[in-house]
């Protein structure tokens, strides 16, 4: 009888990270933890393709406010706001070293484009109007991506903000549809919430589901990037 071969298949799931900039530069130690979060996500890029979005945080709201202080547009803000984005990829991609891509793809398209070619693809906003939650959304729809990890500066979604209303129902699990209902109805550069709406919008069409985790674990993050079981919230689409 001719030997049997076994073949070894190893599934590459594929994965987009919105990682909010309270995470990456809450002025924290953050050098110490941007190179911890870079050295997981180059152990988990073996068998894990990601695209990771960087948000602004306070660097972001320290430009959109002083922008509205002197007399600046919703958009003129908006891009002020998206350069944020930028210079906290920019600090993700060089910590990331060989295993990021090189550059910051400026829109969907571009990152769609850099996907899935042994690179993890970094990269911040794209245009106004659109936050990076639903930057992450639309490339998740555009790779064929089903979920995306949302890290925030708290643990799991809420039904109003924790720091402010100890009374503040904790959801394990929840709807799209249902999600769609705790966040706001309007954009605004600078502002920010659990899930941008228009985020929420293209979840629910390309039917991806999102996982809400404290940025700052990097157990949870890494157990919400391999899809094993989560501390914070899950929503299916």
């Amino acid at each position: 009888m001719p030997p049997v071969i076994k073949v070894l298949v190893v599934i590459v799931e594929k994965v987009v990270v919105s990682i909010g900039g309270s995470i990456l530069i809450p002025d924290d130690r953050d050098s110490v933890f941007i190179k911890e979060l870079a050295s997981v996500l180059k152990e988990l890029s073996v068998n894990v393709n990601m695209v990771i979005v960087c948000g602004g945080g306070k660097i972001a709201r320290y430009y959109t406010n002083t922008g509205k202080e002197l007399g600046g547009t919703t958009e003129q803000r908006d891009i002020l706001g998206i350069g944020a984005t930028r210079l906290n990829a920019e600090l993700l991609r060089i910590a990331l070293g060989n295993d990021a891509f090189d550059g910051i793809p400026e829109n969907a398209k571009d990152a769609a484009a850099a996907f899935g070619k042994g690179k993890i693809v970094v990269m911040g906003g794209t245009s106004p109007g659109h936050t990076t939650d639903a930057v992450a959304a639309e490339v998740a729809g555009l790779i064929g991506c089903r979920r995306i990890i949302n890290a925030t500066s708290v643990d799991a979604v809420y039904s109003d903000d924790p720091k402010k209303d100890r009374n503040a129902e904790r959801f394990a699990e929840l709807t799209i549809e249902e999600l769609s209902k705790i966040v706001y109805d309007e954009h605004d550069a600078g502002r920010s919430s659990v899930f941008d709406p228009v985020g929420v919008k293209i979840a629910m069409r390309d039917r991806i589901n999102i996982l809400v985790v404290n940025g700052r674990d990097l157990d949870e993050m890494r157990n919400a990037i391999l899809g094993n079981k989560i501390k914070g919230t899950v929503i299916r689409s």
